[in-house]
């Protein structure tokens, strides 16, 4: 199957989410998606976001809160979820260290990393 026999829904599907910048949830996504191209359907988007995070052009960061969330950032890197406000936030940095100590003491061969920190962001706090 040609994972990108779709593209203007694909193009439409990662236009929003590099313009909605929150790290979406299909829901919201399919939202906004909608406003522009009105005969698209919720399995279409789904699909595709399966697809695009499958073969890399998007990263399903995981679900919080009871959705998946989408990034178009997908260079290495771990993310801040505030328990406050729900909102995810990107941050810079790898784990070389840890990384090389597993493949060390465990003989295991890491091939990717998905780290999550949770808290209180600064404006809750102030709030």
């Amino acid at each position: 199957m040609d994972n990108k026999r779709n593209t203007v829904q694909r193009q439409l599907i990662l236009d929003a989410v590099k313009e909605l910048c929150i790290h979406a949830t299909a829901e919201q996504i399919y939202e906004c998606v909608i406003k522009k191209y009105k005969s698209i359907s919720k399995a279409t988007v789904y699909r595709n976001l399966n697809q695009m995070a499958e073969s890399g052009e998007l990263l399903n960061i995981g679900s919080f809160y009871g959705s998946a969330h989408y990034d178009h950032n997908c260079h290495e890197h771990y993310h801040l979820i505030c328990e406050g406000c729900k909102q995810i936030f990107d941050i810079d940095g790898t784990f070389s260290d840890i990384i090389s100590n597993v493949n060390v003491t465990a003989g295991f061969d890491i091939t990717g990393c998905r780290v999550s920190f949770t808290g209180i962001c600064r404006r809750c706090k102030t709030e």
